[in-house]
């Protein structure tokens, strides 16, 4: 017997958090994840990422990444302290009605630094199946991403 509540089609809200620790220089970790229109350089999948705003850096950003699959994501930077946080919104083309993230850096010694990348998620109607599955899959993006920053700033 399959339990229904896989089947049914519902609105679920989550929480992705992923960190990693680079061993080289904050300034150098802010300004490789800080360029925004550079995502390509460490996330992995994307093809490229395309201005749609003429705000290249800080609140009111506005970016168009596109995926390596064909998936295109618009997404707006909302909150910006720097050297420290930006926040952003995707607007289109996630499962979601709701993706509110954050990538921060926290420096640790002269030349560490943690960085954490979390969001908050809301779906569209799907079953908790589909939006477990979703989750799983953003965690693994992230951590990759964080990984391969992390190689590309400590070699």
């Amino acid at each position: 017997m399959v339990n229904s509540s896989n089947r049914t089609k519902k609105f679920h809200s989550g929480f992705v958090k992923k960190s990693v620790i680079i061993n080289a220089q904050p300034e150098k970790v802010w300004n490789k994840v800080s360029n925004i229109l550079g995502l390509g350089q460490w996330v992995i999948d994307i093809k490229k990422t395309l201005p749609l705003s003429k705000c290249k850096r800080g609140v009111g950003t506005i970016r168009k990444i596109i995926f390596n699959d064909g998936n295109i994501v618009e997404e707006h930077v909302v909150a910006w302290k720097n050297k420290s946080y930006f926040s952003y919104i995707a607007v289109s083309g996630l499962p979601l009605r709701v993706y509110h993230a954050t990538i921060s850096t926290q420096p640790l010694k002269k030349k560490s630094v943690k960085i954490t990348w979390q969001s908050y998620l809301n779906s569209k109607k799907m079953t908790k199946k589909e939006f477990s599955e979703f989750v799983t899959f953003l965690e693994k993006f992230y951590l990759e991403s964080l990984k391969n920053l992390k190689s590309k700033l400590e070699s």
